[in-house]
């Protein structure tokens, strides 16, 4: 990260938040002057570390389930509704119903988000690179994991299918980033 101020704007880095306030303090905080990174190297990796990848693909795969899975349990909740409920009685089927179909949901994806990073992380390891292709073994790799208690063919299914949604996302990523501009 190239740092353009000069040295006096360095030593004079101070955030205070209450300057148009005419408040009589005078200095809050001294900001650091220092770059983000210490070395280049660091400045140019643009991934994420295992750990970071970890929680965002766990986190991000739970609350996708948690979300899709309450607004599927909610509408099952509002069919399951009888000739004769009170109104609280129906909200407590609605809530009871998208809230264990969104925990059911949520932590299935939250297991399959777990799995795909710790794949995708220990790929990137072993082969030293990072490219489209680690995504695609890391998908194809967690299909087969999640569902090879279902027996050699369920798991054959689900790895293909995992593969191609992570090359999918991945292709979709890249076309993102270079069509949109941000």
């Amino acid at each position: 990260m190239a740092d353009h101020t000069s040295n006096s704007e360095r030593k004079s880095r101070v955030y205070h938040p209450y300057q148009d306030l005419n408040v009589p303090i005078q200095n809050l905080y001294n900001l650091p002057t220092s770059p983000e990174f210490l070395f280049d190297e660091e400045a140019a990796v643009q991934r994420r570390s295992w750990g970071e990848n970890l929680q965002y693909y766990t986190g991000s795969g739970y609350l996708a389930g948690a979300i899709i899975g309450a607004a599927k349990g909610s509408v099952e909740g509002i069919k399951a509704a009888e000739r004769g409920d009170s109104l609280k009685l129906r909200i407590n089927r609605i809530l009871n119903s998208g809230g264990q179909t969104g925990r059911r949901y949520g932590n299935s994806l939250g297991v399959v988000g777990l799995i795909f990073a710790g794949l995708e992380s220990g790929i990137i390891y072993f082969r030293g690179t990072d490219d489209v292709l680690n995504s695609v073994v890391a998908g194809l790799g967690t299909g087969a994991l999640y569902k090879a208690a279902s027996g050699p063919r369920s798991a054959a299914v689900a790895g293909a299918i995992g593969g191609l949604a992570a090359g999918v996302a991945v292709a979709g990523k890249q076309a993102f980033k270079r069509y949109v501009p941000i």
